[in-house]
């Protein structure tokens, strides 16, 4: 098993990373408990797959769980379903000393970590990322929210884990878009942290789109170390942490102008690519970097442009809408090559329409 800690203080935390693991986190937790009985919070896709699994583990161990499901989809993610699940909460008695495990991807760890934050002015949970993007990215460093219609992610705490749990043999059992969902985030670790990964990713990518278990638990620790370095420097996102939102800037936009039915990972590789384009224009980043960024997105299936029938006006106005926006300027993370950014909102709106 691999074992990576998040050391912030007193709320530091492990990721435990291992094939199989998710019939093993009743052993887990019975042996450092962090709640005296735990709600399982999932989609109804997630829930029908591994949810009875999870459960077992857990009351194999002697753990009293619950299930509690909601909606599958980006759409759920807003505060009512926030509501719904808590007043289920309410009904079943959970308390202070209860907590919740997020079994899911991206969403439901949004959902879930926003909920633990809100439900009883807190309540302890911990991650079982089941996609591997939530395994790489969203479960790892306690960014927790939902959307308004005004915007993605503008509700929301940080709130961290108490520790996140990742099976790398689920990712057999997902659809093979789930996979690239999750490679766009991958890739960008290598673009803002780490050039020889970014060659890894190069050299590998017929392992890792094969599944190859080694090659992908390589890849999943990688990441994971570098977002605990990251978040270890800057929990709450008041400098460094920054670099994580390459590619969001725009690819937030374009994910929300499509109505949200473009996946996150396919809205991300269109915002790197695009952001990368805007370091060229503003003559940080050299032309045969971003075609090499562009090109390794192509090989790994994952688009490189803005559909055509999307509305560039909703796009920027989407743009301004972002959280990152500070007083009407938008804060943009570029590529001065592969293996570092620099953030500026030192940005021309022609440059920005330009690339759209």
């Amino acid at each position: 098993m691999k074992s990576i800690t998040v050391g912030l203080g007193e709320r530091s935390y492990s990721i435990l990373i291992q094939q199989g693991l998710l019939d093993k986190i009743g052993g887990e937790l019975h042996q450092n408990p962090f709640a005296k009985r735990y709600a399982i919070v999932a989609d109804d896709n997630v829930a029908a797959m591994f949810g009875e699994r999870l459960l077992a583990s857990l009351r194999d161990s002697g753990i009293p769980a619950e299930m509690i499901t909601f909606a599958h989809g980006e759409a759920s993610k807003n505060l009512g379903t926030i509501a719904d699940l808590s007043s289920t909460l309410a009904r079943l008695g959970f308390d202070r000393k209860d907590g919740l495990l997020a079994l899911g991807g991206g969403v439901t760890g949004d959902i879930t970590g926003f909920l633990a934050a809100c439900y009883m002015r807190s309540i302890p949970f911990a991650q079982v990322p089941t996609t591997l993007l939530a395994q790489v990215d969203s479960s790892v460093g306690g960014k927790t929210g939902v959307d308004i219609p005004e915007g993605k992610n503008l509700v929301g705490a940080f709130y961290q884990p108490k520790a996140v749990f990742i099976d790398s043999q689920i990712l057999r059992q997902l659809p093979k878009d789930e996979l690239l969902n999750g490679l766009a985030e991958v890739i960008k670790y290598g673009v803002i942290y780490d050039r020889d990964f970014f060659r890894f990713l190069e050299m590998s990518r017929k392992d890792i789109l094969a599944l190859d278990m080694h090659v992908l638990e390589d890849v999943i620790a990688r990441c994971c170390k570098i977002k605990a370095a990251v978040v270890e420097a800057d929990e709450k996102e008041s400098d460094l942490r920054r670099i994580l939102n390459f590619g969001h800037t725009i690819g937030h936009a374009v994910e929300a102008a499509s109505g949200y039915t473009l996946a996150h990972g396919s809205a991300v590789a269109i915002g790197m690519v695009a952001e990368a384009r805007l370091a060229v224009l503003k003559g940080i980043l050299e032309s045969r970097e971003k075609e090499r960024l562009e090109n390794l997105i192509h090989e790994y299936g994952l688009p490189v442009a803005i559909p055509q029938e999307y509305d560039r006006a909703r796009i920027q106005e989407y743009l301004l809408a972002d959280k990152k926006t500070i007083g009407g300027k938008v804060s943009f993370v570029l590529p001065a090559s592969i293996g570092k950014v620099i953030i500026t909102d030192e940005i021309e709106a022609g440059m920005v329409a330009e690339v759209l």
